[in-house]
């Protein structure tokens, strides 16, 4: 990509910056709350979201801005591998029905804001409770820094070079979602999510238009992939168990994240919750959608320096400037939405289960909001430090992991929900080996994500993190069942059993 400026993108990214970040100010007024003081208001929106708020937000947060370049440059790199994102994203949402409505109302009916709460409050176990918080909060940093590889790009794509451009774009970011909390990114998300609607729409109609229509982009990405001898339009008999395995296990992984919950404790219901399982599907076919850029690439013919410039070249190549900003404004403000909801989930996490747990249990309510607030600064400082400092394929790295540590808080968070058989200590146990034997298998693996499994001759490539969980949950079962339980009466009721009573 060329460092010419394009006066006439920069003039339009500019202005939906400015807007975004006035409006990002004037979150903190919008459905305004007697204090900002409070961790449910703060950090949850006062729990009062509605079904297209909810949709809005927990779309904004689950397709971020690094989905928006990482997805077609993917697809542009392997093919149809790539498209694994689209499975996942079909199979997460029954679970979210299922499960998510559950997990609100245990949360709401006994003040819980974080999965730290939830774990704590089911299994009265502080071990537990610290095992779930760290590895959300961990998981979570990484996840942040890539919203800034995302922003990057864009602002690269811009003709910008240098750290500063991206330096104040977080600044400002901090500052609203210090002064907003949750609130800010809600409101923002309303515009991201139409913006890259409007983008996205745009492109698969003019891209195609101007290549030969979509046989002439299927062939020419077929005809690229069979020159380089990797990578194809349909999928290679090898790859569909770890196709499939990758689709699972992200799909079990995704919610569990702070972000997304937090969007979730921030409904105003379990209907809520309900109809955006129904709804947000709809982001699935603007996920295909966008991978499809990455076959256009091919078509197009771009010489890239990197996989991830494909949808800003492809912008900057076919469209007019004053669009090509439109877009990658679009892309930049994709990455402040998720990166705000992600260091609010992170600062919650740190604030009600190590701050007030550790360092100060009688702080206050409006104490606990401060704190939730220099910490969502700081979490950012960290991710833009590290973007900074360290090589990119160190966030890309860590986020492999987080994907599978994140993944291993599954059964501690999900199966109180539903039964009262399993103790803290086993699925302390099934954390601890989930989560250090899945790190040992990824690391002796290079870092990748797959794991090479032998069957009588036969290798098949399983997802590393579904491995681990497999572990997790097999630790669990055993060390419940050889670990006595202690002497107590526990009539409690199950959630599940809880809800279904009424």
């Amino acid at each position: 990509m060329t460092a010419n400026i394009d006066m006439s993108a920069l003039a339009v990214f500019i202005f939906f910056f400015v807007l975004v970040t006035a409006m990002g100010f004037f979150a903190s007024r919008w459905r305004r709350a007697e204090s900002l003081d409070h961790l449910d208001e703060w950090g949850l929106g006062g729990r009062k979201f509605g079904t297209w708020i909810t949709w809005f937000l927990v779309g904004g947060d689950f397709y971020t801005a690094y989905t928006v370049i990482a997805v077609p440059a993917l697809v542009y790199a392997i093919g149809a591998y790539g498209f694994f994102a689209l499975p996942y994203t079909i199979i997460v949402y029954p679970l979210v029905f299922a499960v998510m409505p559950l997990l609100w109302k245990a949360a709401k009916e006994r003040g819980y804001v974080t999965a730290g709460d939830v774990v704590r409050g089911t299994y009265g176990s502080r071990a537990l409770e610290l095992a779930v918080a760290s590895t959300g909060v961990i998981a979570t940093m990484p996840y942040i820094a890539l919203q800034l590889i995302g922003m990057e790009v864009a602002i690269k794509a811009l003709g910008l070079t240098g750290e500063m451009p991206i330096v104040l774009a977080f600044l400002v970011l901090a500052l609203y979602t210090y002064s907003s909390g949750l609130r800010a990114p809600a409101l923002i998300a309303f515009v991201k999510d139409i913006m890259i609607y409007i983008v996205v729409l745009a492109a698969i109609i003019v891209v195609p238009s101007k290549l030969g229509g979509y046989s002439a982009v299927f062939s020419a990405a077929d005809a690229a992939f069979e020159a380089k001898g990797k990578g194809g339009i349909l999928l290679d008999p090898a790859q569909l168990v770890p196709y499939v395995t990758l689709a699972l296990g992200s799909a079990l992984a995704a919610f569990m994240y702070p972000h997304t919950l937090t969007g979730i404790f921030a409904s105003s219901g379990a209907n809520t919750i309900r109809k955006n399982a129904v709804l947000l599907p709809a982001y699935t076919l603007l996920l295909g959608l966008l991978a499809l850029l990455g076959y256009m690439g091919h078509a197009a013919g771009l010489q890239l320096q990197s996989n991830n410039d494909v949808v800003p070249t492809l912008f900057k190549t076919l469209f007019p400037g004053w669009f090509a900003g439109f877009a990658f404004s679009a892309i930049a403000i994709g990455a402040l939405v998720p990166a705000a909801v992600m260091s609010i989930g992170a600062a919650n996490l740190f604030t009600r289960n190590f701050w007030k747990v550790w360092v100060n249990p009688d702080v206050t309510a409006a104490g606990e909001a401060q704190v939730a607030k220099i910490t969502s600064m700081l979490v950012k400082v960290g991710a833009l430090v590290a973007i900074l400092l360290l090589p990119t394929q160190f966030a890309l790295d860590l986020q492999l992991l987080g994907g599978l540590w994140i993944l291993q808080t599954l059964p501690a968070l999900v199966f109180g929900l539903y039964t009262s058989w399993f103790r803290a200590p086993a699925l302390l146990a099934g954390w601890a080996a989930g989560f250090i034997g899945g790190s040992a298998l990824v690391w002796s693996d290079g870092l990748k994500p797959l794991h090479a499994l032998a069957f009588d001759g036969v290798t098949v490539s399983v997802y590393t993190g579904l491995l681990a969980l497999a572990l997790n949950v097999t630790v669990a079962v055993v060390v419940n069942l050889v670990v006595p339980a202690k002497d107590s009466a526990d009539d409690d009721l199950t959630v599940a059993e809880a809800d279904s009573r009424g």
